[in-house]
């Protein structure tokens, strides 16, 4: 299994997995900024489906990048095949491009920005995921992006 070449202009959404909640951000059509768009939660394949489809157009999405959450020695774990197997569903789905980028330690990061920032617990929690969201398609954005993803087999 391999990502796609996504496009170097066009509107990029970053996907941080989660078997509940998904985290959603977005960059400008010249991906020179990420920024934080929603909170997908989770519902059934055809609810899900509808929302993806209904997203994708309205943001006028170029490609994804979704997060692999691999172990910190590389290897998969099993959110990330979970979330491989989404990515694969979400590139049928909307015909988009579809890459992944390891996204080990945003949710780390985005918890570092949230303790500094004055907001309830539970607003924190709500926001922490699409925060994750900007911080992994930010890093796609600085990164090599000539590599290809290092994928494992599911």
């Amino acid at each position: 299994m391999t990502g796609d070449s996504l496009p170097r202009s066009g509107r990029l959404m970053g996907v941080d997995f989660g078997t509940v909640r998904i985290g959603l951000a977005i960059t400008d059509p010249s991906q020179s900024l990420a920024s934080p768009l929603e909170i997908y939660t989770r519902r059934n394949e055809r609810l899900d489906g509808e929302y993806f489809r209904q997203l994708a157009g309205r943001e006028q999405v170029a490609g994804f990048v979704v997060g692999l959450p691999v172990h910190l020695c590389g290897g998969d774990s099993q959110i990330s095949i979970a979330a491989q197997a989404f990515g694969t569903w979400l590139r049928g789905l909307t015909g988009c491009p579809l890459t992944w980028h390891d996204e080990r330690y945003t949710s780390s990061i985005a918890e570092e920005v949230f303790r500094e920032v004055k907001r309830t617990k539970l607003q924190k929690k709500r926001l922490l995921d699409k925060l994750a969201a900007q911080v992994l398609l930010t890093h796609y954005l600085e990164s090599d992006r000539n590599q290809p993803p290092k994928l494992h087999s599911m």
